[in-house]
């Protein structure tokens, strides 16, 4: 028998038994039983926050520790109000080249000894700026705890700030400039939060070239000693770890910490009138859309039912606006909205990369989305999916030392009420479709939207005029 005739003769006889047993399967030749429905999910469950111990030092610093988890690491992070909101016009992420130069040593450590000192105890050392808080943030093994205390309130309290290091950090910031200079998202933000913020801390995004390259040692130091210390800092301490020891090396630690002055966050006063702000990218292939207006603060009653209006509406993949421009039309890719919050400050906005042919068809859907919202409320069904899954995104935050730090930070930050974290989940279902509605006639008033293109002129220009008049 040839190779050829072999394998037929065997893909047949396969064949044949595979179809034996098929009929020789329980209920062979009958229909197929229909498909059973999941059971119901359970009713999202409240937050419990792991017990904390709080204190306060005779220096007025705040401190909290969190046992929190099983795996033997802890977070220290010591959480210093101000930020770049601290910033005046001629100080454009000043706040930014004095937390770099936290991590290039100390009057007792180098910046290798710092790093080193790290990786010692398994961790980390870094530091950050944003816009209402700057952070010193370590990790460490549990056994070493007490140490990552010690080592973050030394980088935090005694900065040397070698000049040796100082043209270099600039030369940094200048590339991260150029860089993010030249996304057309970052171009889009930069004018909105301009129109939104003018000649205001919040509305300042990018230093001019020439105020990175004129900073100097004493700007730095002199910004650090009035924004810092301990009556405007708090420490979080989460994780496994000896609360008795971790106490100890943060009195030990932070008692000799000056004091300084209480933080004072400028008050914001945002500005918006219904205008298009048309930023000429020559050929560009798509547009990027900002449409966004001011809105409100976490302080504010209204905020978790506006947060979960918003979601619906453009926060997350099954939005109304994705849906209709990413999944029905094929505007874009990655659309999406957010509540953006700042110290008793808040603003909605929704963002689009869109091709360059439908920029003006973009922003009528995005309208058409919000006039819908505010004219009928949202089905039960369509409700419930948006609840559940903010539910399950609060638990995922809440579920690493440093997603717990974050939350307890927002929660001191904006003055919330002790119960907000653990009631979160509870408040989120309790919204009615009747609300979300409310909330979008109330907050989303596209009648005085900021919009912002960045996109080919010569292409987009006649689109977006039907949208609001253009402005310079």
């Amino acid at each position: 028998m040839s190779r050829s005739t072999l394998r037929h003769v065997l893909r047949t006889a396969v064949a044949s038994a595979a179809l034996a047993i098929a009929a020789a399967a329980p209920g062979a030749g009958q229909a197929a039983p229909e498909k059973q429905a999941p059971p119901p999910a359970a009713p999202p469950r409240d937050f419990t926050l792991p017990a904390a111990q709080t204190f306060t030092l005779a220096n007025g610093m705040k401190v909290t520790l969190v046992p929190y988890g099983t795996v033997p690491k802890v977070t220290v992070q010591v959480s210093i109000w101000g930020g770049s909101s601290a910033e005046a016009a001629n100080q454009v992420w000043l706040s930014d080249l004095v937390s770099r130069w936290l991590r290039e040593g100390t009057t007792s450590r180098t910046a290798t000894g710092i790093a080193s000192e790290a990786a010692r105890m398994g961790g980390t050392l870094d530091t950050g700026a944003a816009i209402n808080v700057s952070r010193v943030v370590g990790t460490a093994l549990s056994e070493f705890a007490p140490d990552m205390v010690k080592l973050v309130a030394d980088v935090a309290q005694h900065p040397k700030f070698p000049e040796s290091e100082l043209e270099r950090l600039k030369t940094d910031m200048a590339r991260d400039r150029s860089v993010a200079k030249a996304r057309p998202q970052q171009i889009a933000l930069e004018k909105f939060r301009s129109v939104l913020y003018p000649d205001q801390p919040y509305g300042r995004l990018f230093p001019t070239p020439e105020m990175i390259g004129g900073f100097a040692a004493a700007d730095a130091k002199a910004f650090y000693d009035a924004n810092t210390g301990a009556a405007r800092a708090h420490l979080y301490v989460a994780g496994v770890f000896d609360a008795s020891a971790v106490e100890k090396a943060v009195r030990q630690s932070f008692d000799g910490w000056k004091q300084g002055t209480a933080v004072s966050f400028p008050k914001a006063a945002p500005k918006s009138t219904r205008a298009v702000y048309l930023l000429d990218r020559p050929d560009a292939v798509q547009s990027t859309l900002i449409l966004g207006m001011p809105a409100i603060d976490p302080s504010q009653p209204d905020y978790v039912p506006l947060l979960v209006a918003h979601t619906l509406l453009g926060g997350y993949f099954s939005s109304r606006i994705t849906a209709n421009i990413r999944e029905q039309k094929g505007y874009t890719y990655s659309p999406g909205s957010q509540l953006s919050v700042r110290y008793r400050d808040g603003y909605w906005a929704e963002t689009a990369d869109v091709t360059t042919n439908v920029t003006g068809p973009s922003l009528k859907e995005i309208l058409y989305e919000i006039d819908r919202l505010q004219g009928e409320a949202p089905g039960a069904d369509e409700l419930e999916a948006v609840q559940n899954y903010m539910s399950g995104v609060f638990v995922l935050q809440n579920s690493t030392r440093g997603g717990i730090i974050g939350q307890l930070e927002f929660v001191d930050l904006h003055g919330l009420p002790a119960d907000y974290l653990p009631t979160f989940v509870r408040r989120v279902t309790a919204v009615t479709p009747a609300q979300v509605q409310a909330m979008a006639k109330k907050y989303l008033q596209d009648d005085r939207a900021t919009i912002v293109v960045v996109g080919d002129r010569k292409v987009i220009e006649e689109q977006v005029k039907a949208y609001g008049p253009l402005a310079p």
